[in-house]
């Protein structure tokens, strides 16, 4: 599906979708635990309907309450063997240590993209914790036999902390204690929102530094009522409109969030648009900005924003951190260059793990999504500033985390 996203400015109020990293880590959780959970404010994109399928399948009873709120009977009794994740890389790394709770066979499938992208850093780990892995190079599907019974491992984190995630949320449930080893660890932000989520629900996990981790065996997650609150990897392609293109009031987001994507206010400071914070509501308006310096190692999901704001920036910007976009939905260091140029922007990406972008003048064309969601919306937003209308190839992949993006982009141009 192609869309097309004329020049103009905008201004107005949204709430983005709840937040899916919050929502799947919930969604697992909510599996695990004893007492039925209550998760509201929930948005069903297509990665949360992918987590939403793994519960169901390991044994959860999801009973719609309305429209965005779900009541889920926790218990681990697998109905198939099979276990679908879909396209998404949060559920595939989060359900297999989930799964490995088992000691039933389960096999881990997905589809698209996710099918090329590396799992060989749970292999070796799960089988030290007593798991019978049948490996498929390092890549699904493959299949996990446990029980997880806990120990002591290592675990390589220089890919994706997801895996981590996954493990942290199951080994409470193992019969003994656990220390974790990680070395390199990435994305600490999303390890924070891990350990937040399993205190919620009342499980302890200990680290040192994100090197060493402590699960203590025979815990047990208890229900709770829930609210999922808003999603920044959203809210900031949304707060970059308004910096670049007018005034976006950005609703039901908490600049105090442990997710990794509040280090947008951070960019937007540095690139000098005006920021306002008040309350859950975040303004963010359109001055005269400056090209950047900016760390995007632990935040890697906000590349495709930052390179909209680096476009419309005076000068040139230096984004560090593109070693950690090679295995996104797309290879994304190089799909910003390959679509930024296409729109008239250069970007230098022949530095390891460095990415410049000189800001200019955007020219409306037609440009490929890549089947990659932020790309998609990053683009949306760079053609509020082109000088004809800008079409996308591919838009509808927004739906893997926003469905309704263009709508609401749409909803606030001005008349």
């Amino acid at each position: 599906m192609d869309r097309s996203v004329p020049r103009g400015r905008v201004q107005g109020t949204l709430t983005p979708p709840s937040s899916k990293s919050y929502a799947q880590r919930a969604l697992a959780v909510s599996l695990l635990a004893q007492e039925p959970t209550v998760l509201r404010k929930l948005d069903f994109c297509q990665d949360t309907l992918s987590a939403l399928g793994c519960i169901h399948t390991l044994g959860a009873e999801v009973i719609e309450v309305d429209e965005s709120t779900l009541s889920i009977g926790g218990g681990l009794s697998p109905r198939e063997y099979s276990l679908h994740v879909g396209e998404s890389g949060l559920a595939s790394r989060l359900f297999t240590p989930i799964a490995s709770l088992s000691d039933r066979p389960i096999r881990i499938i997905g589809r698209g993209s996710l099918l090329e992208r590396p799992m060989q850093m749970m292999i070796e780990p799960l089988r030290r914790l007593g798991v019978t892995v049948k490996d498929n190079k390092g890549y699904l599907p493959f299949e996990v036999c446990g029980p997880l019974r806990g120990g002591e491992t290592e675990v390589d984190g220089s890919v994706s902390s997801q895996f981590i995630t996954g493990l942290l949320l199951a080994l409470p449930m193992a019969a003994i204690d656990t220390t974790l080893h990680v070395s390199k660890a990435v994305s600490t932000p999303y390890l924070d929102m891990t350990i937040d989520t399993a205190a919620r629900f009342g499980v302890d996990i200990f680290h040192r530094d994100y090197e060493e981790f402590y699960i203590p065996g025979g815990q047990r997650y208890r229900g709770l009522d829930l609210t999922i609150e808003g999603d920044w990897s959203a809210a900031a392609m949304l707060l970059v409109a308004g910096a670049v293109a007018g005034e976006v009031c950005v609703e039901n987001i908490s600049a105090l969030s442990k997710q990794a994507d509040t280090a947008i206010l951070d960019a937007l400071a540095r690139a000098g648009a005006e920021v306002i914070i008040e309350g859950d509501s975040i303004t963010a308006s359109q001055r005269e900005l400056q090209g950047f310096e900016f760390d995007a190692t632990q935040c890697p999901d906000l590349f495709p924003a930052l390179a909209v704001l680096a476009a419309a920036a005076e000068g040139e910007t230096v984004l560090y951190g593109t070693s950690r976009l090679t295995h996104k939905e797309s290879n994304r260091a190089e799909t910003i260059a390959e679509e930024f140029r296409k729109i008239g922007i250069a970007v230098d990406i022949s530095e390891e793990n460095v990415m410049r972008i000189r800001g200019g003048k955007i020219h409306a064309t037609k440009v490929e999504s890549h089947n990659d969601h932020r790309i998609a919306m990053a683009l949306a937003v760079a053609g509020l500033l082109s000088d004809g209308v800008m079409q996308i190839h591919g838009a509808e992949c927004v739906a893997k985390s926003y469905p309704d993006f263009f709508e609401k982009l749409e909803s606030i141009r001005e008349k």
